[in-house]
């Protein structure tokens, strides 16, 4: 069957549905429920074959979909992780370098090459690691990966450049010190990970105007290496040309140092601090604490709970704070997770003489799903919208390659990716109690807030203990 005679019945049936809630909706009457939840479909994620080539790089190829294209994504697992105190957006100034041409290739010749290809090449970092990302048509699946082995293995570090890219990192510096959101996250992770590369966010002025070119390249050499290296390919492409050119473009790189492993220590006590913002209309609200990875075996119980409580637009803080009281307009929770470590937080922009109350019902709203579990109905519509959620992200070559991404992160076999769906609907309401009264614990929240002083320091009282 055509997708013309396929259109045709579906646009039937929509003017039909039309004609037949017409007469309803001239009489003034609306529907006043949602339709039934419909039960989740199975699922099955996409496979993958991974090669180890002998210097300890992997390369996983993961046939996806129909359409003739291509992602092709190499991580290196480096990034903040791998920063002394004294080096804070080193890694981030090194992965703007990889962007600036190789040693026989400008800018330019990289940028035009990739567009021949019918794509584009993004690099970005964070963290943990450093990605290179395109995609392209299948056809060129192989001949990007020898573009992006070029760019990690040969960039050029020009000296010339050197003060356009610090000039550019200094204006994204002063533009997230002037943000109260920025403000308030670098200083929640300052005190969720102290003394760790996690919770150092930003530099200083002088200490980004202080990295030369020979820092950026040791730091590269010292941290970009064939055993930190993980190429992804995804789509429809042909693989025997693709490891053929994995293994010549990659096959002789250096090993190099393993991935850093560097635990970071949580605190177990509150912690609150306050940023004055003078004349402020609104103040952020960050309230969080540390929580198991995903290697606990709660921690899908976590994700559900996190969905009920507050990460989800039709969440209990959200429909409280947003749709009942009009503090703010999005407030949210999520669980955040690094390797091997995760926090759960909430965030809201509240307006500044609510500043009190709105952190007081965010906490009766954990104080209550603490006291009572969930209806069963209610758990259902955010364990299918999880499902849902799921299944979406892995309906792209690019979610289904960051799938694994993460897998391999954190140390997990395919095995646990694929069972995902069967945890999160196996989850009770008593899972959802239990899990909020053994990790979501008031008096061990952090929290931080920016805002006007002189009007939310007398609401703040209650929570008290403030960090200077």
């Amino acid at each position: 069957m055509t997708h013309a005679s396929l259109a045709r019945p579906v646009a039937a049936l929509a003017l039909a549905a039309a004609a037949a809630a017409a007469p309803a909706l001239a009489q003034g009457t609306f529907p006043t429920t949602p339709p039934p939840i419909g039960t989740p479909k199975a699922f099955k994620v996409p496979g993958r074959r991974t090669i180890v080539l002998a210097n300890g790089m992997k390369v996983s190829l993961i046939p996806f979909g129909t359409v003739p294209k291509a992602t092709v994504r190499l991580v290196i697992r480096t990034g903040s992780i791998d920063e002394s105190a004294d080096q804070v957006w080193l890694a981030a100034l090194m992965t703007d370098y990889l962007s600036e041409g190789t040693t026989t290739r400008s800018a330019r010749d990289v940028a035009e090459e990739a567009a021949g290809m019918g794509g584009g090449l993004a690099v970005g970092g964070g963290s943990d690691v450093v990605n290179l990302t395109a995609d392209v048509l299948g056809e060129n699946a192989a001949a990007m990966v020898r573009l992006e082995a070029d760019v990690a293995r040969h960039p050029k570090f020009a000296e010339t450049e050197l003060a356009r890219l610090k000039s550019n990192r200094l204006r994204t510096l002063a533009i997230a010190r002037s943000q109260s959101q920025a403000q308030a996250n670098a200083r929640f992770l300052e005190l969720m990970y102290p003394d760790h590369p996690y919770g150092r966010l930003y530099p200083t002025e002088a200490q980004l105007q202080g990295y030369t070119v020979d820092q950026v390249r040791a730091f590269w050499a010292a941290n970009v290496g064939a055993a930190r290296a993980h190429l992804y390919v995804t789509g429809v492409f042909d693989a025997a040309a693709v490891e053929r050119a994995a293994r010549e473009a990659f096959g002789d790189w250096t090993a190099g140092a393993p991935p850093t492993v560097k635990p970071a220590t949580q605190p177990v006590q509150r912690k609150v601090a306050v940023i004055d913002r003078p004349n402020a209309v609104q103040s952020t609200i960050y309230v969080g604490l540390a929580v198991p990875n995903d290697h606990s075996a709660d921690y899908t119980k976590l994700l559900v709970t996190d969905a009920i409580l507050g990460g989800t637009f039709g969440s209990r803080i959200t429909s409280n704070i947003r749709e009942k009281k009009g503090y703010t307009y999005s407030p949210g929770s999520f669980i955040s997770q690094r390797k091997g470590i995760a926090h759960w937080n909430e965030v809201a922009d509240v307006t500044t003489n609510v500043t009190g109350p709105a952190l007081q019902e965010i906490f009766n709203e954990v104080d209550r799903l603490r006291t009572e579990a969930p209806p069963l109905e209610e758990l259902d519509r955010i364990k299918r919208n999880m499902a849902g959620i799921f299944v979406l992200q892995n309906g792209s070559r690019g979610g289904v390659g960051g799938q694994y991404v993460t897998v391999d992160l954190q140390g997990h076999d395919d095995a646990w990716l694929r069972a995902y769906l069967d945890r999160v609907l196996a989850v009770t309401p008593a899972d959802v109690q239990e899990t909020m009264q053994k990790y979501l614990v008031p008096d061990r929240m952090t929290l931080v807030v920016v805002g006007d002083r002189k009007v939310i320091d007398e609401q703040l009282k209650p929570y008290t203990a403030t960090v200077p």
